[in-house]
């Protein structure tokens, strides 16, 4: 499931700017793929490889929509997930922030969509991520009033070589024994041409298994 958080960085532009220029407004698209699909920790893919590719509409102003599609394994409960979100974004002083809200749908699933509002705020390296759910069309609603807090770290090693680190927390209200941790390291190269290149390992502290290693690849173009 697409982190919508940080879609419409880059786009914002300053008090005067806004009020020396028309406002604009930026539309572009995305294609990835990855060897496993990794949502807060828990494949969605059940460890096989998956394609993704989204489109983005930014505007000056800050507010932002979007959408994003990527094939999954649930089984015979659904095959594709489709994401819709829209929010708005910004800068005060050094710090950035995000809000909106997105919708996760599953078309060829069963009672499975979920929505969630957002916030994110960031400084220098430092980021905090919020989400909570807000409606499920499922009759048990798992997702609804589940809580998610992430805390990030980001640090350039180079001009093309970023480090990550992730920790987050996910607190469902329908049963308190599934609520559970999940981190990951990641290392990523950022290339003008080829997009963005990303190696992570991820973990959880649901069971004993390994932590899972992937590999994946990003890139973003104008429309």
């Amino acid at each position: 499931m697409k982190n919508a958080v940080s879609v419409a960085v880059g786009t914002i532009l300053s008090a005067s700017a806004l009020l020396s220029a028309p406002a604009m407004a930026d539309v572009s698209g995305n294609i990835g793929v990855t060897s496993d699909y990794l949502w807060r920790g828990v494949t969605q893919t059940d460890g096989a490889p998956a394609v993704s590719g989204g489109i983005d509409w930014g505007h000056d102003s800050g507010f932002y929509l979007g959408t994003w599609v990527s094939n999954i394994e649930f089984g015979d409960a659904a095959t594709y997930e489709w994401d819709l979100y829209g929010g708005f974004g910004g800068e005060i002083g050094d710090f950035g922030y995000d809000v909106g809200y997105i919708y996760y749908a599953y078309p060829n699933g069963d009672d499975l969509d979920f929505g969630e509002v957002y916030g994110s705020i960031g400084w220098n390296w430092l980021g905090l991520n919020v989400s909570y759910g807000t409606n499920e069309s499922a009759d048990e609603k798992f997702y609804e009033n589940a809580l998610y807090v992430e805390g990030t770290l980001g640090f350039d090693l180079t001009d093309s070589v970023s480090l990550g680190f992730a920790i987050g927390h996910y607190s469902f209200d329908i049963d308190e024994d599934e609520d559970y941790l999940n981190y990951n390291l990641s290392l990523t190269k950022s290339t003008e041409a080829m997009g963005d290149f990303t190696f992570m390992v991820s973990d959880t502290d649901l069971d004993d298994d390994d932590p899972i290693f992937l590999v994946s690849w990003a890139y973003e173009f104008d429309i």
